[in-house]
Order: structure tokens, then C-alpha cells, then sequence
């Protein structure tokens, strides 16, 4: 008779395959069902096309994680160094506080800081650029401070270690409607330099409402950032809406200012504060960054605002941005450190 004999090695075999298996699907099962890893991004916004379009141009974007909230377009990517959100809150203090709280809710990962970069009034030299230590939105009565840590970092870009532009910009053409700047021949008398410290104030002209954009409507009143694209079809996007913003009360609600340049305040603008606001009630660190579009040193010697605005908004733009992305280089360097 023959007599089949079993391996004694075929059980101890046939259990440590079975034991691998199991330890490879439940380590798959668990990775699925761990979440994706956080990361704290740093928030960037700014009010208008003309003050986010250098931020966007220096960033190196994610298109897969841009989105859309509450029609709002939030651009995901890195910026000297940094995980960054960048935003366009539009005009005004409620729209800077319905951007900013949007931001904050929607992303799941809270954000590592926020920093607003823009133009402003000034009792400083136009291009120059101001770092606030504080911001007011009612007058002074009560004031929103910026982070410890960030505001003590802002102090070394003093000065002149930042290279900042004296000479005004040919307009964004990707911004083609409602038309491109002429090339003005205008050059400061002195070389923008960078103030940190002080006060700024933001303030509300249009009532407590949104001031809206209009669609197409250029570097100013557009409602997207400059991007390269179609420039005909943003013309024509224009001219489709124009005629509803034809009611004289939309701009003169924008250009209805304090009655002149501040000779007080570091910066004077329409949204800083309210994002300082928003910050603060999300335990969110805060930094402001405004250059000057008007102010003192102009060549032209035209009457402030909105005269001055419109000749050197580009080149307060670019400046504000030179010192957000040198502050992100810098802040990156030494750790991101904020208070908390």
C-alpha cells in the first residue's frame, strides 16, 4: 500500500502567506481610510486684479485644487516657499470680511497666517510701502494689533533691503478692458523705501454694502485676476455688462474717499481691517501690507485721490507684492515662527 506523506512545512507556509495577506489588506484599509495629510497654508488676498495679478504671476498654481466658493475663485499653489491660498476679496470692507470668512470656513486645514498685500493711501511717499503695527476700522475707538512674531520679521525688510520700483508700469494687458494704461514717462524723485510700524485705518464708503465688480471690467472693478487669456472675449464680456453699471451712484460710491490723503495714518484703504477682524475671530495670525498709490513726493503733483490712484495704482500694486513675496522668503527662512 502507498502512503501519501503531508509536508509538515506546508501548514507553517500556507499561515505565514495568509498572516502577509491579511497584514497587506488591512494596511491598505487603513491607509484609505486615514485622511489626506493637512497641510496649514499661508492666506494671501488682496482687493483688486491690479494688486493680486504679481502675487499670481510669482506663484507656481495647483489648477487641480482651485475652487469656487460662493463665487469667489481661490487659487491654491506655492509662493516663495510657501503652501499659499491667494484670493481677490474685491473692493470694500464687506467684501474683505465675506472673502476672508469664506476662506476660513471652507478650508479644512486651519490656515498657518493671513496676509493682506495692496494699494493705500498715505502719509508717505507714493511707491512707498507700509507694514502697520495696528488697524482701526471705526476712527480709532478700537484697534486689531498684527502678529508678534510676523510684524517683528516685517522689521527687517526696513528700509531699502527690498529692490521697489520708481517708475510707473505700462498697464496689464491681459486686463484689456476697459483699456490699457498709456505709457506715462513718469519716474519718483526718490527710491520707494519700506516703513514698518504705525497705524492704519480702513473705512467703509459704499453704505455697508458690497461694492460689486463688474465682469470684464479691467484691473480696478474686474471680477477675476488678470490671468493671460482671451483678451477679445473679456472685451466683449465688458461691453455685454457695462451698460448696467452706467447708474452714475456705482462709481461715485467708489470714489468717494475720505476727504484727503491721509497725513496720519501709515496706510488709509477699504479692506485691511476687516480681514485683521475676520483673523482674529478665527485665531488666525495677521499681517497687513499696503504701498502707496497716493500720497506725498508726486511728480505730477496731481490733486490725491482718485487722480493719483489711477496713474500709480500698478506701481503700488508691484511694490506691495515685492514686499509680500520678500516677507513670505523670509518668514519661510526662519520658520514660519507666529504667535499664538
Amino acid at each position: 500500500m502507498h502512503v501519501v506523506r503531508r509536508s509538515r512545512r506546508a501548514l507553517p507556509i500556507v499561515v505565514v502567506l495568509a498572516s502577509i495577506l491579511a497584514f497587506v489588506l488591512s494596511t491598505t484599509a487603513v491607509a484609505a481610510a486615514r485622511p489626506p495629510r493637512c497641510i496649514h497654508r499661508t492666506l494671501v488676498l488682496a482687493a483688486m486684479p491690479l494688486e493680486l495679478n504679481p502675487l499670481l504671476r510669482a506663484t507656481t498654481l495647483d489648477p487641480d485644487a482651485t475652487v469656487e466658493i460662493d463665487g469667489r475663485t481661490f487659487y491654491v499653489g506655492k509662493l516663495a516657499g510657501n503652501h499659499v491660498v491667494l484670493a481677490m476679496t474685491g473692493i470694500g470692507l464687506v467684501n474683505a470680511e465675506q472673502t476672508a470668512t469664506a476662506a476660513f470656513e471652507h478650508f479644512r486645514c486651519s490656515f498657518r497666517a493671513a496676509v493682506f498685500s495692496g494699494v493705500a493711501g498715505s502719509r508717505h511717499n507714493i511707491g512707498d510701502v507700509a507694514i502697520p503695527r495696528r488697524w482701526t476700522m471705526d476712527g480709532g475707538r478700537s484697534w486689531v494689533g498684527t502678529d508678534d512674531r510676523m510684524f517683528a520679521i516685517a522689521r527687517s525688510l526696513r528700509g531699502r533691503k527690498v529692490a521697489l520700483s520708481p517708475d510707473v508700469p505700462i498697464g496689464d494687458a491681459a486686463c484689456l478692458c476697459p483699456g490699457v494704461d498709456a505709457p506715462l514717462p513718469v519716474t519718483l524723485p526718490e527710491v520707494p523705501r519700506v516703513y514698518v510700524g504705525g497705524s492704519g485705518i480702513s473705512s467703509d464708503t459704499y453704505g455697508g454694502h458690497p461694492l460689486p465688480c463688474i465682469p470684464g471690467g479691467g484691473d480696478v472693478f474686474g471680477c477675476v485676476p488678470c490671468l493671460p487669456g482671451n483678451t477679445a472675449e473679456k472685451a466683449l464680456e465688458f461691453a455685454a455688462n457695462a451698460p448696467s453699471y452706467l447708474d452714475p451712484a456705482f462709481f461715485m460710491d467708489f470714489f468717494q474717499p475720505p476727504e484727503q490723503t491721509t497725513g496720519t495714518y501709515e496706510a488709509q484703504d477699504q479692506e485691511t481691517a476687516a480681514v485683521a477682524r475676520v483673523a482674529r475671530r478665527y485665531r488666525v495670525p495677521f499681517l497687513g501690507i499696503r504701498a502707496a498709490s497716493d500720497g506725498e513726493g508726486d511728480p505730477l503733483m496731481l490733486p490725491g485721490f482718485p487722480a493719483q490712484f489711477f496713474v500709480y495704482r500698478q506701481l503700488a500694486g508691484n511694490n506691495a507684492a515685492a514686499v509680500t513675496i520678500a516677507f513670505l522668503a523670509t518668514w519661510k527662512a526662519r520658520g514660519q515662527p507666529v504667535s499664538r
